[in-house]
């Protein structure tokens, strides 16, 4: 009788875990397909109005002609999302991104904590607030402009920050998942853990293998189509983790 108390005091724990563990991986997965879309959207939407619809820009200096910055880097991110009118729809939507970033890694962090038994702020979480923080600061500062040498480096500076935050955030949470993939065995794919890792790592091998052609002078098409196809790789990440966790009820 005792054992068979014990049994049942053991099961009541384990489904208690598992719920507890169920409502974490729906607030995470509820979430990204939204940090996938909001900026791949937005951003898309903005070349396509500053190439193909001029009359809604007062300075037709700002226009841009017959470009497919994915292949042909005829402009860079910036370039199509700071100007009248195409930033009021790319920093609303950046905004936006950087509060579903916060909410997404601190609800990760939660959701190791409680595979771990832990309570603790994990590196990835840091990193990857720290991401949303620079994409707030290069949001703000997008399409101001000051004739300042020391201006332009620190634009440059806190877009490099947040891509090397965004991404070692996701190479240590990737981890973190690969070493718990047993406890997880039920809720995830591993098949997309697979493709998450080997992301991460063509993200982390071009942004090692680029750097010196970016901190060179020249080669500016090839550092646009390079900039345009690395911010589809970065949000196919969250597009993967929607995919990433089964659906559970």
């Amino acid at each position: 009788e005792k054992w068979a108390q014990k049994k049942e005091e053991l099961e009541k724990k384990i489904r208690k875990s598992n719920l507890i563990k169920m409502k974490e991986i729906n607030q995470v997965r509820s979430i990204t397909l939204w940090i996938f879309f909001i900026p791949f959207i937005a951003l898309n939407l903005c070349l396509i109005l500053i190439t193909q619809f001029h009359g809604l820009f007062p300075n037709q200096e700002d226009v841009l002609l017959n470009t497919i910055p994915y292949i042909d880097g005829g402009a860079s991110i910036s370039r199509t999302a700071r100007v009248f009118p195409t930033y009021l729809i790319f920093k609303p939507a950046m905004f936006l991104t950087a509060i579903l970033l916060f909410i997404y890694w601190k609800n990760n962090n939660q959701l190791v904590n409680n595979l771990n038994t832990t309570n603790l702020n994990y590196k990835f979480k840091t990193f990857g607030v720290l991401s949303a923080v620079f994409l707030v600061i290069h949001s703000i500062f997008l399409g101001i402009k000051f004739d300042l040498q020391i201006y332009k480096l620190f634009r440059r500076v806190v877009l490099l920050l947040f891509i090397i935050f965004e991404i070692i955030a996701q190479g240590i949470l990737v981890y973190h998942f690969y070493k718990l993939k047993k406890k997880l065995n039920d809720f995830i794919n591993n098949k997309i853990l697979i493709l998450k890792i080997f992301l991460v790592g063509i993200l982390a091998t071009v942004a090692i293998l680029s750097l010196p052609l970016l901190i060179s002078k020249g080669n500016t098409h090839f550092k646009h189509a390079l900039e345009w196809n690395y911010f589809v790789g970065v949000v196919i990440f969250y597009l993967l983790s929607r995919l990433f966790w089964k659906r559970t009820t």
